[in-house]
């Protein structure tokens, strides 16, 4: 009796799997019909099921992954390939796997990392010339997205030197600016210096001009006095003169000649 449910579990799990099987198929036909007719959106329903039926379809899984890169959702046909890299597969599937990776990471513009996944596609399958043709193009874009970044760390740096420059002339103008006004104020001192030292000469010349006046005015008044003085001792020697002759004409006996 045991024997018998035994035998009888064995087919009923044996028929689900191969119905589960079965369905698995079925969809992932479904959505390659509507893969080819160009009904992504579709396409993607029908492998999700199938996926449903069974996680581990290869084909629903890798053509989901396809259906994905499709409608551009690049990062989530990136992450579905990174899956089925780790899953345990033929060569040949994953030579495949790692093409349509590297791939996806192109539309992201991932260039070395698309160069990897070729280099691996091709280790699997050294045969596929596609795989080769888009090792050879991706190396190319990265050597061009290389050179950009190059070009534009260039700029930067060319943008740095210009701002430090621009920033070293602002201060060597403002050096001048400190420069000129330190110029002009010196050159103000020194015009007020001379006007005042034209100012003191003028001030000496008045001075002396004053003390000449002045001293001119002394001389005429000491040479009025001098000249006063001269009067005052001929009238004084006149009246001398003419006291000694009064005295004389006085003294002097007159002699007739008879």
């Amino acid at each position: 009796m045991r024997m018998r449910n035994y035998f009888i579990s064995i087919v009923l799990l044996f028929t689900i799997v191969s119905a589960k099987a079965q369905s698995e198929k079925k969809l992932v036909r479904s959505g390659n019909g509507e893969y080819e007719d160009g009904n992504y959106t579709e396409a993607e329903v029908q492998y999700r099921k199938a996926l449903t039926e069974n996680p581990n379809s290869y084909k629903g899984k890798f053509n989901l992954g396809d259906a994905m890169y499709e409608q551009e959702n690049y990062e989530e046909s990136g992450k579905i390939y990174t899956e089925l890299t780790e899953a345990n597969l033929t060569p040949d599937q994953k030579s495949k796997v790692f093409y349509n990776q590297g791939n996806t990471l192109m539309k992201g513009q991932k260039y070395e990392e698309a160069v990897d996944a070729f280099k691996k596609s091709l280790r699997l399958n050294p045969n596929d010339f596609d795989a080769k043709y888009n090792l050879e193009y991706a190396r190319k874009k990265l050597g061009e997205q290389q050179q950009q970044q190059q070009n534009q760390d260039q700029d930067k740096d060319k943008d740095k030197q210009d701002q430090d420059k621009d920033q070293q002339d602002k201060k060597d103008q403002n050096k001048d600016d400190q420069e000129k006004d330190q110029d002009k104020q010196d050159q103000d001192k020194d015009q007020q210096d001379k006007q005042d030292q034209n100012q003191d000469q003028k001030d000496d010349k008045s001075d002396q001009k004053q003390d000449q006046q002045q001293d001119q005015q002394i001389s005429k008044q000491d040479a009025q006095r001098m000249l006063d003085a001269l009067k005052n001792d001929e009238k004084e020697t006149l009246q001398k003169l003419q006291k000694q002759k009064a005295k004389a004409a006085k003294g002097k006996k007159t002699e007739i000649d008879w």
